[in-house]
């Protein structure tokens, strides 16, 4: 069976993509899908090309006539991405079939710019600058998502800025907290992530023009009016022309140096993707603990069908956290594979570069799907306050024995005190009993405090530090 081929690339329609998001249901029929799907990839590369054509007309070394030949005949819809594909497997890279179909394309409509085309370039400055026009494309639409989010958030810790709940360490009841302010924490870790990204997106996704071996001497042989020239032109005049138009035409930044073997771009969005995602898995994995049939503090949104289980009636699972942490366990990983793409050799790497397509592909839809989702997660959020309520008296007052150590540590010394409590609380837990009651049975205690103030320090409300406070500062933060 013939794998490569069989048919001419040209004009066809487009065959189906064969990973239709089955095993990635986070990131299934969100808009990063499609935007960095193989036809928008393939896209991406086109419009390297065309806007590579665009920046040489500026420059005159390419007609422009040639220039809006190309453009036009750049279209996605004109190729066959899977006959791309399967001729990819003969070059190591999609870029020389795309280069055969896009020429084919120009001879059809204006057979005299088919020499225009590609002139000059390499693969690889085509294939990063697609990539690096693929990540822009997707980051804007993570980041629309992610300031949705935090959008969301705020209110939603404004509300709940005094709504006390149990602080959890090591996966115990610690000492009082409030719900605002853990809501202000998620927002918080949203907006450091929309920091890093627009970072990115801003200064860190530059073009590709470095030609064969990163000199850009290929693009060097030709003068005025896209006619070789008697001597070359300037190599180093295509800094300060050709370099700054492609910039321009694609919208992407300009590189201190041609990048084919310095990977610094696509490790940083990386890193930056797995930030992202690990924010998002934050706010996944409280939701998961909180939504526990045992606590009952929080719940996901109810909507028809979601949740259910094959097997029980009664479970409404909470899907969109599960969805959002399976991205954010994934994301990381993916990203390890760009930063150990970091030790390319050579001037051109065999293997390392290939190495970074489909993990940042994943990186970008993973993280496109969970932010999307986050937007559906936050705003169905019901939070439970009767639940958080009933949920601190669990441990019987205990969850405040840090205050009582601190009231008797001036008069008994604070290792007595501590002491004390220990004994008291674990007294109380043996016999089920509040430690309230067990404390008032203490003669120190009795002699120190009243019933009435007894009550007051054990009360979890009162004990809740700078939560307001912190909350307050925290919606004080642009968006």
């Amino acid at each position: 069976m013939t794998t490569t081929h069989e048919q001419p690339l040209g004009e066809r329609e487009p065959t189906a993509h064969p990973d239709a998001g089955l095993l990635s249901p986070v990131r299934a029929g969100t808009p990063v899908e499609a935007a960095v799907g193989d036809a928008a990839w393939l896209q991406a590369m086109l419009d390297a090309e065309a806007a590579l054509a665009r920046a040489q007309a500026r420059c005159g070394t390419v007609p422009a006539w040639a220039a809006a030949a190309i453009t036009a005949a750049a279209r996605a819809e004109r190729l066959d991405v899977r006959q791309v594909a399967l001729a990819a497997r003969e070059t190591a890279n999609p870029v020389v079939p795309l280069i055969a179909a896009l020429t084919a394309a120009v001879a059809r409509d204006a057979p005299h710019a088919v020499e225009y085309v590609h002139r000059g370039s390499t693969s690889q400055d085509i294939f990063d600058t697609g990539a690096m026009l693929v990540a822009a494309r997707a980051l804007r639409l993570i980041t629309a998502d992610l300031r949705t989010v935090a959008g969301t958030l705020a209110p939603l810790a404004a509300e709940h800025r005094d709504t006390v709940m149990a602080g959890r360490t090591l996966a115990l009841h610690a000492v009082p907290t409030t719900f605002g302010l853990k809501a202000a924490g998620w927002r918080q870790l949203v907006l450091d992530a929309v920091e890093r990204l627009e970072r990115v997106l801003g200064e860190g996704l530059p073009v590709s023009l470095g030609g064969a071996a990163g000199t850009l001497a290929g693009y060097a042989p030709y003068g005025g009016g896209g006619r070789p020239a008697a001597a070359d032109t300037d190599p180093a005049g295509l800094l300060d022309t050709l370099l700054p138009a492609f910039a321009a035409e694609t919208q992407l930044a300009v590189p201190a140096l041609p990048w084919h073997a310095l990977r610094t771009p696509v490790a940083d969005l990386g890193a930056a993707l797995a930030c992202t995602t690990g924010a998002l898995g934050k706010i996944a994995a409280d939701v998961l603990v909180l939504a526990r049939t045992e606590i009952g503090e929080v719940a996901e949104s109810a909507a028809e069908g979601r949740g259910v289980s094959s097997a029980m009636p009664h479970k409404r699972n909470p899907v969109l956290a599960t969805l959002i942490r399976s991205a954010a366990l994934q994301v990381p990983a993916l990203a390890t594979v760009l930063a150990q793409c970091l030790p390319a050799e050579d001037e051109r790497s065999a293997g390392v570069w290939h190495a970074e397509w489909q993990p940042l592909r994943e990186c970008l839809r993973l993280t496109g799907g969970a932010a999307h989702t986050a937007v559906e997660l936050v705003r169905g959020l019901t939070v439970r306050p009767e639940r958080m309520r009933a949920n601190l008296a669990a441990t019987g007052g205990q969850l405040v024995s840090e205050r009582i150590a601190a009231a008797l540590a001036p008069h008994l010394g604070r290792a007595a005190a501590g002491q004390l409590l220990a004994a008291a609380s674990l007294r109380a837990a043996d016999t089920a009993r509040p430690l309230a009651e067990i404390l008032a049975e203490h003669p120190d205690v009795q002699r120190l405090f009243t019933p009435r103030a007894l009550a007051r320090l054990l009360d979890p409300a009162d004990y809740t530090g700078a939560a307001a406070a912190l909350v307050d500062r925290a919606l004080k933060t642009p968006k």
